[in-house]
């Protein structure tokens, strides 16, 4: 069994930034992704047969998914919503999987079903594979290489190689045969990277006003944040929209992402930064809400 790589997405040689951790709580970690689409039952197939990911609720145009009980994914029905291309919003939203096993069974399920694939790398830090939805939406699969391997070095080892995905394939007995039943328990979101209109502003706003860490960057075209010296929660870059606005009404978008915090003591101290820095926080169901300085929408939820 064998794939030819696609192009890959995130051409990337970052440089160290200095120290990396932020006010944040180590403990912070991200959360469900919210996504516009324009055919729910389009992208309910999408997700549960390409993906491997179960519905856990369906109601009202909106559907929730998740993988073994743990919400991921929702997605809210909006007939005729165009693709976001040229503004800023969301690049891709990244599952990560527990084991390289996991993903090597991942893989061979996609390429036995002819899922069709945008990249796939090796980035030091992890092994990636990159999708696209029907509605443009970008998706990664990955795994991380055990925190021992690259903690302390992500701003200089950080990078994209060519997917060794004969070496990936290899963790199975037969890729051809292997079984594929959804998603495994574990699979976590593990990071959301953003579109953004420019890398200076996402910076001050990421670091020093939320209190991520500045894990690595590439001058003004990207950047990576993280809370406890992971090697990013969130991505940004310009490559695709520097200088842009936000997706203007009936686009099929970012909705919002989460920031997961691990009390509620810890979510004041973070609204409370925002606040003084001049930043609306508006209350929503799902926690206190905030818009980064491209319109990208957080939702600051409890762990």
């Amino acid at each position: 069994m064998s794939v030819e790589a696609p192009r890959d997405p995130e051409e990337l040689e970052a440089a160290g930034t200095g120290p990396a951790h932020g006010e944040i709580s180590p403990l912070t970690t991200v959360g469900a992704v919210e996504l516009t689409v324009a055919d729910l039952e389009r992208s309910l197939s999408y997700y549960r047969e390409a993906i491997g990911l179960d519905v856990r609720v369906r109601e009202d145009g909106k559907a929730a998914f998740g993988a073994a009980g743990r919400e991921l994914l929702v997605l809210v029905e909006e007939p005729g919503a165009r693709p976001a291309h040229g503004h800023t919003g969301l690049y891709h939203f990244a599952l990560l999987l527990p084991e390289r096993r996991d993903l090597a069974g991942w893989l061979a399920h996609v390429i036995r079903d002819g899922v069709p694939l945008v990249g796939l790398s090796d980035h030091f830090v992890s092994e990636a594979i990159y999708l696209s939805d029907p509605d443009g939406h970008g998706i990664e699969v990955y795994w991380d290489r055990p925190r021992e391997v690259w903690e302390g070095q992500v701003g200089a080892r950080m990078t994209t190689m060519r997917l060794d995905v004969d070496g990936l394939l290899g963790e199975l007995d037969d890729p051809t045969s292997e079984p594929f039943d959804g998603l495994p328990a574990g699979t976590v979101m593990g990071h959301v990277h953003l579109k953004v209109a420019a890398i200076d502003d996402t910076v001050a706003f990421y670091r020093d006003v939320l209190g991520l860490g500045l894990m690595a960057r590439l001058g003004a075209q990207a950047a990576f944040l993280a809370a406890g010296g992971y090697h990013h929660h969130f991505g940004a870059n310009t490559w695709e929209s520097a200088g842009a606005t936000a997706p203007p009404p009936g686009s099929a978008a970012l909705r919002h992402a989460t920031v997961v915090l691990p009390d509620a003591a810890e979510r004041e101290r973070v609204v409370d930064r925002l606040e003084r820095a001049g930043e609306a926080v508006e209350d929503g169901a799902g926690g206190p809400s905030v818009r980064d300085p491209s319109g990208n929408a957080l939702v600051l939820a409890l762990a």
